[in-house]
């Protein structure tokens, strides 16, 4: 169903309201989760709220959210996510990579000891909004083998890049280094669908189209052996440099098997240690412009850029409400109602 905005915020503002979340964290949540939601990212919004209840209901995640400075030094920022939210530590980081880019042209901050950070493309775009190059990584736990191993050693590990646009959108680009986020095959196996093939293979590194043999097993990199490589590198500096797990040492954020240790980084650039403001913003509407009116291929009616689709629905959620799976709006409803929370996710 399309469930308005507001009340989808609300609801997790209220559900988050039971454990000892500050208010700043609870909105920082909210927003993140609502804004991949109003996006089509259904596999990052609130789709993750009752896991992230269940594992600081465990004690697995630490609230509230303590980030620590490990040091810092010129452009550049370490943190400690103190086993907390996530999004809280993103955004700091992002928040602290801006900071020194204003200073020193260029910000860099890593996050070691965190948990899912949840919509990548938020952090990106805080940099684009404030007229740079935004650009966030992170590793996760084990779902993607080494190109030509069977084991999966590596995360989906995803990563995201956003500029200033035209002035009516954000370019950005946000994806994982497997084919498809893991997220959709487990979306999948909940909903006892095929998946295609060619996104996975199982246990005994075989090509598969059954979701429940595929989490047994290991997901495809984009590109092969590039997106491998991409991986690699995104687990070394996200996870190995930042001081936090890496590769199968990160746990999955689905199960109780303690802290997940993911790591993150966090870039800004600022355009305007190279270009001026007046003379980026003509070039890039031109540069857009030019793209649009390119020769299509044969059936194409339109060239988009990247995250524009993703931009669309979220104008669309915007005014017509998000759309949240029944499935999901039946669990987190029962929670609230579990919880004598006075609050429910309706239709709009």
């Amino acid at each position: 169903m399309r469930v308005d905005v507001a009340n989808l915020k609300q609801a997790i503002v209220s559900l988050l309201g039971t454990v000892d979340l500050e208010p700043g964290e609870a909105d920082a949540v909210s927003r993140i989760m609502a804004e991949a939601d109003m996006k089509g990212i259904s596999t990052h919004g609130i789709y993750f709220l009752p896991m992230l209840l269940k594992r600081i209901d465990a004690g697995l995640v630490k609230v509230p959210t303590q980030v620590t400075e490990v040091s810092e030094s010129g452009a550049l920022l370490h943190l400690d996510g103190g086993n907390g939210i996530g999004q809280v530590a993103a955004e700091r980081a992002m928040g602290g990579a801006i900071e020194k880019a204003r200073d020193f042209g260029i910000g860099m901050a890593l996050v070691r000891n965190t948990n899912h950070i949840g919509l990548l493309a938020h952090y990106s775009l805080m940099a684009a909004k404030e007229g740079m190059i935004g650009i966030c990584l992170s590793n996760s736990a084990p779902a993607m083998a080494p190109w030509g191993g069977a084991q999966a050693l590596f995360g989906t590990n995803p990563f995201s890049i956003a500029a200033p646009g035209n002035g009516e959108f954000p370019i950005v680009l946000d994806m994982s280094t497997s084919i498809v986020a893991r997220g959709k095959i487990r979306k999948a196996d909940r909903l006892g669908e095929r998946i295609p093939e060619g996104w996975a293979l199982d246990g005994r590194g075989e090509p598969t189209t059954d979701p429940s043999e595929a989490l047994k097993g290991s997901l495809l990199p984009i590109g092969g052996p590039k997106g491998y490589g991409m991986a690699l590198f995104i687990d070394l500096i996200g996870g190995m440099i930042s001081g936090s797990s890496y590769l199968n040492d990160v746990k999955t954020f689905h199960k109780p098997l303690g802290p997940t240790g993911v790591g993150m980084a966090a870039i800004a650039i600022d355009i305007s240690r190279f270009m001026a403001p007046e003379t980026y913003e003509p070039l890039i509407k031109e540069y857009i412009q030019q793209l649009k009116a390119s020769p299509k291929a044969q059936g194409v009616e339109r060239i988009f850029m990247p995250g524009e689709i993703e931009l669309s629905r979220e104008q669309e959620a915007a005014s017509a409400g998000a759309e949240i799976d029944d499935d999901v709006v039946a669990t987190i409803n029962g929670l609230l109602s579990d919880k004598h929370i006075d609050v429910q996710l309706r239709g709009k």
